[in-house]
């Protein structure tokens, strides 16, 4: 980053800590991320978060704080509730929650007493560790139920997840992924809840971009809870936020503070309404549309190549690929890729058989490249370095090649080019 004629202080002052945000930096420019759910923020964003706002204690509400001198914080938050209602279309707005897992708990704590039933989509299927995992707080205060995807399909049957719902009678059913790549059907949702008396909520933390950019379905006219986070398809700062109806705000807002959370990251809240800001903008919705326009061209390529991809395509920012047939693992199809200066995470198939900390799969993702600027050419070209580094992964030469490649990409497309 430019750090002005004086220098940086934190240089100066923790030299270890300041090389490793500088060698963040010099990584983000220098690796092709295909990582799905990360993204560069913008200076603006980075602005926000990096300022004096961190410094205060703002317990409570705007305008109903346990702290004095609370005036720009109320401002900041204020701005931030108003413009997240005006941009989603909600009732209501917390923008408190730390992350996802916590506007997860959040609305759970909202809507249900310990130990009611949740039902939502298996991790192995796609879903998330806050949609009932056993290791997890959702696991372990609520009973949890799951439903997955066909096996033949890998896409969600709704007529099934029906019948789950009848048999369990859910107190509330959770839609949404964290690897599913296929759009949602909310309104099936909606009269799979309705016909056994349960709330609907929906974890929008990936898609939530693609919803304000109208290329994925909208679950907010129709659910009770939707919680997302800013980072990801949103492209601001890591946090997360909730969304409900009027008649849910007030056991929203108490779930938050004081139910799970104390002081709020002021500072991050108004990286926030910075956030939802620059998604106001006319290029926001663009940008959601070049972003499954890159995943399918990418996605596309890796299948040209002899790829199986899961469920056969993508409707989303991401895809699955099954390593199987290519006689790898997820974990060593991740360092392969990362020795090359590209990064994609593995990730459990539907139906793994393996270990999670092994994976048959890969889960590539474009919101990130394509905030570099990157497009359907540069995707064809990367389904094919992808598709070498991993055929010819025991090759040096052919590895050196991707890798000289992949740089080459990278200076071509900069992340912060003027920092």
């Amino acid at each position: 980053m430019d750090h002005g004629e004086g220098g940086s202080e934190l240089e100066r002052f923790d030299p270890d800590i300041f090389a490793a945000v500088d060698g963040e930096l010099k990584r983000e420019r220098e690796v092709i991320n295909l990582v799905a759910s990360e993204n560069y923020a913008s200076r603006a964003v980075l602005e926000a978060q990096g300022s004096v706002l961190t410094n205060k204690y703002a317990e409570g509400y705007p305008g109903r704080r346990y702290y004095p001198g609370c005036g720009p914080a109320d401002d900041a938050e204020a701005i931030a509730i108003a413009r997240a209602v005006e941009l989603f279309g909600c009732g209501h707005a917390n923008v408190q929650p730390h992350a996802g897992a916590q506007a997860n708990m959040i609305a759970y704590m909202a809507a249900l007493k310990p130990g009611e039933t949740i039902l939502a989509m298996d991790l192995r299927c796609g879903g998330h560790l806050t949609h009932g995992s056993a290791a997890n707080y959702s696991g372990m205060f609520y009973r949890a139920v799951h439903y997955g995807v066909d096996r033949e399909t890998e896409m969600l049957d709704y007529d099934r997840v029906a019948d789950i719902a009848r048999r369990e009678k859910p107190r509330i059913i959770v839609a949404g992924a964290s690897a599913y790549p296929r759009a949602i059907d909310f309104e099936a949702f909606r009269r799979i809840a309705d016909s056994v008396g349960a709330m609907l909520m929906v974890d929008m933390a990936h898609f939530g971009g693609l919803v304000v950019g109208g290329v994925h379905p909208d679950p907010v006219p129709v659910s009770d809870f939707v919680t997302g986070t800013t980072h990801k398809t949103m492209r601001g700062p890591r946090g997360g936020f909730v969304l409900c109806r009027e008649e849910h705000a007030d056991h929203v807002d108490a779930a938050a503070f004081p139910g799970t959370q104390g002081g709020p990251l002021m500072h991050v809240i108004a990286a926030k309404a910075v956030c939802f800001k620059e998604a106001m903008a006319p290029g926001f919705r663009s940008y959601q549309h070049r972003i499954a326009e890159n995943a399918k061209a990418l996605c596309g390529k890796m299948a040209e190549e002899g790829f199986r991809i899961v469920s056969g395509g993508t409707e989303t920012h991401l895809f699955l690929v099954d390593l199987r047939p290519q006689g790898t693992s997820g974990r060593e199809a991740q360092a392969v890729l990362e020795s090359v200066g590209i990064c994609a995470n593995m990730n459990e198939i539907p139906y793994d058989e393996t270990p999670p900390t092994v994976t048959s799969g890969i889960r590539i993702g474009t919101p990130a490249v394509t905030t570099r600027g990157m497009g359907p050419a540069e995707m064809e070209e990367l389904g094919a370095m992808i598709s070498t580094a991993l055929k010819q992964r025991d090759s040096e030469s052919a590895l050196a090649g991707v890798r000289s490649r992949a740089r080459e990409l990278a200076d071509a497309f900069p992340v912060y080019p003027l920092c």
